[in-house]
């Protein structure tokens, strides 16, 4: 870390963390497509988010002021949290915050967002053109002060156990020392890979786009071993019916997995 400096007031930088989840599958008929709808539905609920977002605010050293969740039908769901840097006072706490105190079976539920906040979306793929589905899992965390979400990076990309990872991170604004001088970063940062495990990082190849004098920071990764049965759903590589339908499947999921990628067709 980078020495410290002494600030005029508040810190002004905003951190800002946003991690983009693909988990990538086969699936061979409408019934099992039924069935993975189901297992999404169970699996990425509002509930399920909600305690995630709930351990990165611990782990960042933030506080829970507020916290609004929804399931969406046929699928798909999205939670947000407001956070503060430090302990806000009762007293202090507008009366339109929760704490974390969901009242269950809410029909309005509105989510504010303010200097600091984590939120959390799902984009279940509903596609009827071929037998890939994707899941997409948004996540992005916005700090001020001298809370970083970086922090987060190794307990996120562990919890989702996805195939491919699409990571930006930006500090914009700036703050002053006491001398009147700005300054548009508080800490040491060479590429997102800085704050990787390397246990992390033998999972996955990995490509960067820097850019920083501006500040921003974006890292691509995708499964570095292809294992046919990660991508199957409710199925096994050896009930395959011979070698040519298992190179079918082969070449459609790593076609998918490429065009995510590389952002193409």
């Amino acid at each position: 870390m980078s020495k410290k400096y002494k600030i005029h007031g508040f810190n002004n930088l905003t951190k800002t963390l946003n991690m983009n989840f693909y988990n990538i599958c086969y699936i061979s008929n409408k019934k099992m497509k039924e069935r993975y709808i189901e297992f999404i539905n169970c699996n990425y609920n509002a509930d399920n988010l909600t305690d995630i977002l709930r351990n990165v605010t611990s782990m960042i050293g933030a506080n829970i002021l507020n916290i609004a969740k929804q399931d969406y039908d046929p699928q798909g769901a999205s939670a947000s949290l407001l956070i503060s840097e430090g302990e806000i006072p009762i007293i202090r706490i507008d009366d339109s915050c929760n704490r974390g105190n969901v009242i269950p079976n809410t029909q309005h539920i509105v989510g504010h967002l303010d200097k600091s906040h984590v939120t959390v979306h799902t984009y279940p793929e509903n596609n009827t053109s071929n037998d890939i589905f994707v899941i997409r899992i948004d996540i992005e965390i916005s700090t001020c002060g001298e809370i970083s979400p970086l922090e987060s990076i190794d307990y996120l990309i562990e919890k989702f156990n996805s195939n491919i990872i699409t990571i930006d991170y930006r500090v914009r604004g700036f703050s002053r020392d006491t001398s009147g001088r700005k300054h548009y970063i508080d800490h040491k940062i060479s590429s997102i890979q800085d704050f990787i495990s390397q246990k992390n990082k033998l999972d996955y190849k990995m490509v960067d786009f820097n850019s920083p004098k501006n500040n921003i920071f974006y890292t691509k990764m995708i499964d570095n071993v292809f294992i046919l049965d990660s991508y199957l759903f409710e199925m096994k590589k050896e009930t395959l019916l011979d070698n040519h339908q298992i190179q079918s499947i082969t070449t459609k999921i790593k076609n998918e997995m490429n065009s995510i990628f590389f952002c193409e067709e």
